[in-house]
């Protein structure tokens, strides 16, 4: 059974939200665990890449945005790649095959767009028998 945190920001700034998501992949790959981050475009996908390179002075995580990439432990990108255990959501659906990951972190704020359609999602999440959990940041 797929284990899906939803971590839930104060406020609408969509910065916070990448940085939170650099800051939760930094987490799991250093815990060894390959990540998907799942985006809603290439766009988005390029500008996460250029985030995780700067997001903290002291963090090195090898990544790109070629899922089919097997010696990149992180990638990016609307497509998520054959093999992961850890997938993170920027996309306003439920991903195609999430259960095929160990976990899924959702990271939601109070945008009203990004927050109906995390509810939206909990709710498939919920449907499907995962394993639910949340985390309030910031607040």
């Amino acid at each position: 059974m797929t284990r899906v945190d939803f971590y839930l920001l104060k406020g609408t700034h969509p910065q916070q939200r990448l940085t939170t998501v650099c800051r939760l992949v930094h987490k799991a790959f250093g815990l060894g665990h390959r990540v998907h981050i799942h985006t809603r475009s290439q766009n988005e996908a390029r500008a996460l890449d250029d985030l995780l390179w700067t997001f903290k002075d002291d963090a090195f995580i090898p990544h790109g945005i070629n899922p089919d990439d097997a010696r990149v432990p992180v990638s990016i990108g609307p497509n998520a790649p054959e093999a992961a255990q850890v997938l993170v959501n920027l996309a306003p659906e439920v991903p195609g095959q999430f259960e095929r990951f160990e976990r899924v972190a959702e990271v939601v704020n109070e945008d009203p767009a990004i927050r109906d359609s995390g509810r939206a999602r909990f709710r498939h999440y919920r449907e499907q028998g995962c394993d639910l959990h949340h985390h309030p940041l910031g607040r």
